[in-house]
């Protein structure tokens, strides 16, 4: 099973992103006022890195409450690791689990498409294990 699949029902101009002028402050309170963990980070409408609940943790610690006047381009992670919709589920967790990252950009064609978290890919794996283990009983009941 692909990502695609996870984005099937999505609207690329659902994504809730930042762009690298926007100040730290702004993006904590798109944080949690959409009680999300990260914002893809754009600039001219392309996927430019990654600002999380990590990234304004650890400049908070290092530098103090100034860091929150700064434009998000300055504590945001980048380049973004992103995926495609092709790229398989299986896959993109062992990124996420290699590299200690919980969230995707996705893009095509070098545009932003969605923006999925680990919660999402194991939501999906839970599924894809449900349906399988459904099959299972159904064909043990009618053999």
């Amino acid at each position: 099973m692909t990502i695609a699949k996870i984005i099937t029902n999505r609207a690329a101009d659902d994504v809730i992103a930042c762009d690298v002028t926007t100040r730290v402050s702004d993006a904590v309170q798109m944080l949690a006022g959409k009680r999300i963990g990260a914002l893809p980070v754009l600039r001219d409408g392309k996927i430019a890195g990654i600002v999380s609940e990590r990234d304004v943790i650890y400049r908070l610690a290092e530098s103090g409450g100034s860091c929150l006047d700064q434009p998000v381009e300055a504590i945001m992670t980048s380049p973004a690791i992103t995926v495609e919709p092709s790229t398989k589920i299986d896959d993109a967790l062992a990124m996420m689990t290699k590299r200690r990252f919980r969230h995707f950009p996705v893009v095509e064609d070098g545009t932003l498409v969605a923006f999925i978290s680990i919660g999402d890919l194991v939501k999906s794996k839970i599924d894809e294990v449900e349906h399988e283990a459904e099959a299972l009983r159904s064909y043990i009941q009618t053999a």
